[in-house]
């Protein structure tokens, strides 16, 4: 076999296992912090700023406060990621700013190896390195003096949902925690969508992810794979849906947003195939779950069966007609008045 065809092969198979995958283009300058950079328009209501901050391997994070203006004492608080690869400058941010209009502290940061946070190699994720990234915003937060650090809840978005269910089942300090449009991406990677991958398709996968690693190697870097969300036709509704938020410059499209304009390195999804990330749900219990799902989203299964494998106390909650990425930037979707009772209840 020819290292053409190999590279050729293993392109298709990471494209199949990470269809929804996303990261951030490579860099790390913070962007002015004058410029307003997100993908939703500015509240008079809260106060923004940029900060940055360490993970427990030593990697910077960069991430967005948003603070309710005209408040004293000590605020609960909320870290938010996702979706899997966006930046903060989307999704996460719209979720942290409208929050924060809520009367929390929030923040929503660009996971390791992604948009303005550091780690090399870029475009690579990790079950690992990124569900610590939750734990480091944790930190952080737990550290500022508007912050009463016995009450943190964490928000995660698409595959960061996983992400947040992982921290939440190790981090007690983790007050609550809840999910939107939840992707397990170990599941995704190692089983395919809907589980449908057979032990020979994986097989066969992980044969060519691992010949990759031989021509990673040989060049000193880890080659990329093709751009997501390039459509041709006949692409399954939901990546049609997907480029609709991702590849729009009037909706979601960021120049960092690897959705929009860049890929995961081909060998990305080895360390989720092999290391599954909601192992420990149910140790989330007695702290408390909520699980926001479309009911028309391709994705579901995965906050059903998340849902049915967690402990009390724990809610799901399935908003009528709403596709997957309706819930990244429709406001009107998003129960954002559930998710602000939720946490004011829970963090308290």
């Amino acid at each position: 076999m020819t290292t053409n065809t190999i590279r050729t092969r293993t392109q298709k198979v990471v494209a199949g296992l990470t269809l929804a995958a996303a990261i951030a283009s490579p860099g790390t300058t913070r962007a002015d912090e004058s410029a307003w950079d997100k993908t939703f328009q500015k509240s008079e209501q809260v106060e923004h700023r940029k900060v940055t901050f360490k993970n427990r391997y030593g990697i910077t994070l960069a991430a967005d406060v948003y603070q309710p203006k005209n408040t004293t004492g000590k605020l609960a608080a909320i870290a938010i990621s996702g979706p899997f690869g966006a930046v903060k400058e989307q999704a996460s941010g719209l979720y942290a700013q409208t929050m924060a209009e809520r009367g929390f502290i929030t923040l929503a940061f660009d996971p390791s190896y992604t948009g303005e946070s550091g780690g090399e190699p870029r475009h690579v994720a990790s079950p690992d390195i990124n569900t610590e990234d939750f734990s480091a915003a944790v930190d952080y937060l737990g550290l500022q003096p508007s912050v009463d650090r016995e009450r943190i809840g964490i928000i995660g978005i698409c595959g960061w949902g996983g992400m947040a269910l992982s921290a939440a089942a190790v981090d007690k300090r983790i007050k609550a925690v809840a999910t939107s449009t939840m992707y397990d991406m170990s599941r995704l990677m190692s089983k395919g969508y809907n589980d449908k991958m057979t032990r020979a398709e994986r097989t066969k996968a992980l044969e060519q992810l691992s010949q990759q690693r031989w021509m990673d190697a040989e060049k000193g870097k880890p080659e990329l794979g093709p751009t997501h969300n390039e459509l041709k036709g006949g692409e399954p509704r939901f990546m049609v849906e997907y480029a609709d938020y991702y590849k729009k410059r009037e909706r979601g499209f960021h120049p960092r947003a690897i959705n929009s304009n860049s890929s995961w390195t081909l060998t990305n999804p080895l360390s989720f195939m092999n290391l599954p990330l909601l192992t420990y749900v149910a140790e989330i219990s007695p702290r408390p779950l909520l699980l926001i799902h479309g009911e028309n989203a391709h994705s579901r299964y995965f906050s059903q069966t998340a849902y049915e494998a967690a402990a009390e106390p724990k809610e799901l909650v399935i908003i009528k007609g709403a596709n997957h990425v309706d819930l990244y930037d429709q406001v009107d979707v998003i129960p954002f008045a559930k998710l602000a009772e939720f946490f004011a209840k829970n963090l308290k």
